[in-house]
């Protein structure tokens, strides 16, 4: 199991910058094959690929991001994008959430970490960007947690949602059992508060 997932590791790492430059070319195709960089999914949250240093001014200023969540391993944010120190300078906080690439599944520990660093911002009335590579699988299963526990959706209610505004996205069989955990924790930790709650009134 361990070999396994050294192997998965490596490989991730061999074809990092491959596939990144694969992106990059995405995003300047013209039509119907071009893929934007991020979407808006609601009022507070973005889901992306890589926050390049060129963008920072456009998603703090902009965007009104003063949270960005990490779902990289170091070695893929070293070169392109900011420190953690670079963000605070920017006034924005940086909650990395390693997670391999491409075969990776978020543990259940960081989803929850995730989605309370959200909540917090939202609270403020401020945004968070929440990125992998190509902000396709790994960030997108970290925001459709975030949707689940807003909204009490299941899984496939989440993950149908953010493919209607980013088309692309990749919620790999994994991810969706991590999602459904997620669900069963959110789901009972409701129940259990509205029983309280009852049993108050």
């Amino acid at each position: 199991m361990a070999a396994a997932s050294l192997l998965e590791a490596g490989l991730a790492r061999l074809l990092f910058y491959p596939t990144l430059l694969y992106t990059l070319f995405r995003g300047k195709m013209p039509g119907r094959a071009h893929r934007d960089w991020y979407h808006r999914i609601d009022s507070t949250v973005l889901l992306g690929a890589l926050p390049l240093r060129k963008m920072t001014r456009r998603l703090v200023q902009d965007e009104n991001v003063r949270g960005v969540i990490t779902m990289n391993e170091e070695y893929e944010t070293r070169f392109l994008c900011n420190s953690s120190k670079e963000w605070k300078r920017e006034g924005v906080e940086q909650l990395r959430l390693s997670t391999v690439d491409m075969t990776g599944v978020p543990t259940l520990a960081n989803l929850h970490k995730g989605v309370e660093f959200v909540l917090k911002y939202q609270s403020l009335g401020q945004c968070v960007y929440v990125h992998c590579k190509a902000g396709r699988s790994r960030s997108a299963t970290m925001v459709a947690a975030y949707l689940i526990q807003v909204h009490n959706w299941s899984p496939e209610e989440a993950v149908r949602f953010i493919t209607k505004i980013r088309s692309h996205i990749h919620v790999r069989t994994g991810q969706l059992e991590v999602l459904k955990e997620f669900h069963k924790e959110v789901t009972a930790r409701a129940a259990k508060a509205e029983t309280s709650h009852t049993a108050k009134t």
